[in-house]
């Protein structure tokens, strides 16, 4: 078993660990090491235990809090969840009935004279014009 030695509030200790899991003993030491760092800078040197003790909890709020807001993001997965299954397990939707205006013939015939007239008096007014 693995002998790791850890720096917490300016202090070695000697710690076991499983052989592979040093690298995680010594990030979790790190984070305990920031909040003693902390309470250094507040307080001042304090005994090793207290420093401890006051670190621990620190970690252990912010632990929570993360823990509290955890379980917040799943519950609002779970209220997504069930609603995207309701979703897909709702039946479909009727097709919506879309009516299309149909021109008749006769007045797309009408409207092709029509225009042929324009063209026909356009014509003679260019004629009149021009003479």
């Amino acid at each position: 078993m693995p002998e790791v030695t850890i720096h917490i509030g300016g202090r070695p200790f000697e710690v076991s660990c499983q052989e592979g899991e040093e690298s995680y003993l010594h990030s979790a030491a790190k984070m305990l090491d920031d909040e003693a760092q902390v309470l250094s800078d507040q307080i001042g040197r304090m005994p090793e235990g207290r420093m401890l003790l006051m670190a621990g909890l620190m970690l252990a709020d912010k632990t929570a809090a993360v823990e509290d807001k955890i379980r917040e993001v799943e519950a609002r997965l779970a209220e997504r969840e069930a609603e995207l299954e309701k979703l897909r397990n709702a039946p479909a939707p009727e097709p919506e009935r879309v009516e299309v205006a149909v021109v008749p013939p006769s007045v797309t015939e009408t409207l092709a004279e029509l225009a042929a007239r324009a063209e026909s008096l356009a014509d003679q007014v260019e004629e009149t014009a021009g003479e």
